[in-house]
């Protein structure tokens, strides 16, 4: 199991943030990083011929590195919705066909397919929160629902964002596959945390963002686009995307061939020099860490905190439903006006979801932390 990370952040003692599932604080060598890309936009001029390049590659790299891919294979973007608007059009369905979707999902692997559904003559079809948790029992039996239309996409979060519950990916990417669907996965809260290999997967396309699990800034997103799709038109129309329109040679538009890989899906403007750095060094260090050992010690967390709030009245998931990480609380009736900010109070941090307290630990949490924050809830409640 992964020691404490507290070290590696700026987080006074007497705070208890169980948030990371929101926002994760910066590591001190992503803030580093960041005041260096701050440094080099100040003194454009002393950027060396081969700074971009390089950054793009170490990039594609960290992330490819997270989810088994290969970095070729990877696309630079700024956001899980803009992943999913990618993914619109590159991804085929036919008019009469269905999309699945989960209900009360983030709206990133959602809205795209309501927003596309009436004009494309889709239908977009939700499955209904299971009474429970399990999320990969209800999906596989919408799959498999006898009488429905054809099948064309499952596109859901591997992990609730607000209750925390897991999908098994490599059950819904079979049923799928055996319908002839496609596969888009969210991986916001999954990605670096829990197993994910998309060489065994096999998604269509699969997109995390870095200003969560994996220790990055806002801004700073990749996707994974398998190859049976990378020949699609990218969202994007840019330079960067095609095999030679470069500024520095004549003729400008040489070649306007699309660039080989995912790279043609990168976004515009992807030349962050700020950013890009930060969101490489973050996703080393996960990697670095290691994703069984990072997994076992949050699930040490909030096993402790489940434990710890056993007896008090709420709906607490089964282990075997939520993702180890994030543990969502139920309560009776609704939840107490001004919690989470009594909580804040006393230097306790979680987030209020749909009606629930969402609590999700990270590598820079210990033992303290839980028992401060159960003493905290336990006085407000």
């Amino acid at each position: 199991m992964l020691a404490c990370q507290r070290d590696a952040f700026d987080i006074p003692r007497d705070v208890a943030y169980l948030n990371a599932a929101s926002w994760s604080p910066l590591p001190k060598r992503v803030q580093e990083a960041g005041h260096r890309g701050v440094a080099r936009k100040a003194q454009p001029w002393t950027l060396p011929a081969d700074h971009y390049a390089g950054h793009f590659t170490r990039a594609r790299r960290a992330a490819a590195a997270l989810i088994g891919a290969a970095p070729e294979d990877i696309a630079l973007i700024p956001s899980v919705g803009y992943g999913v608007s990618t993914a619109g059009k590159i991804l085929p369905i036919a008019p009469g066909q269905r999309v699945l979707v989960l209900a009360d999902d983030h709206s990133s692997p959602t809205l795209e397919w309501l927003q596309r559904a009436p004009e494309g003559g889709f239908a977009v079809e939700t499955v209904a929160r299971p009474g429970d948790g399990d999320w990969t029992a209800a999906v596989l039996e919408a799959i498999a629902r006898p009488g429905a239309a054809p099948l064309a996409l499952v596109s859901i979060s591997s992990v609730h964002w607000a209750d925390g519950g897991l999908v098994d990916l490599a059950a819904v990417s079979a049923a799928a596959k055996a319908q002839g669907a496609a596969l888009l996965v969210d991986a916001t809260h999954h990605a670096g945390v829990l197993p994910l290999d998309v060489r065994a997967l096999d998604p269509d396309v699969l997109v995390f963002p870095t200003y969560k699990w994996v220790l990055g800034p806002y801004g700073r997103a990749f996707l994974y686009v398998a190859k049976r799709w990378q020949g699609g038109v990218p969202l994007e129309q840019t330079a960067s995307g095609r095999r030679a329109v470069d500024a520095e040679t004549a003729p400008y538009f040489a070649d306007l061939a699309y660039a080989e890989g995912a790279q043609r899906f990168d976004m515009g403007e992807r030349d962050h020099l700020i950013s890009l750095e930060m969101a490489s060094v973050g996703m080393e260090m996960m990697a670095e860490w290691g994703q069984a050992a990072i997994a076992t010690r949050l699930a040490m967390l909030t096993e402790r905190l489940a434990a710890g709030l056993e007896g008090m009245g709420l709906e607490i998931p089964a282990a075997r439903v939520r993702a180890p990480h994030v543990l969502s609380l139920g309560f009776p009736g609704r939840m107490k006006e001004g919690l989470v900010a009594a909580l804040a109070a006393r230097r306790a941090y979680a987030a209020p979801r749909l009606g629930r307290l969402r609590i999700s630990p990270h590598v820079y949490n210990d033992e303290a932390d839980v028992d401060a924050f159960l003493a905290a809830f336990r006085a407000v409640v």
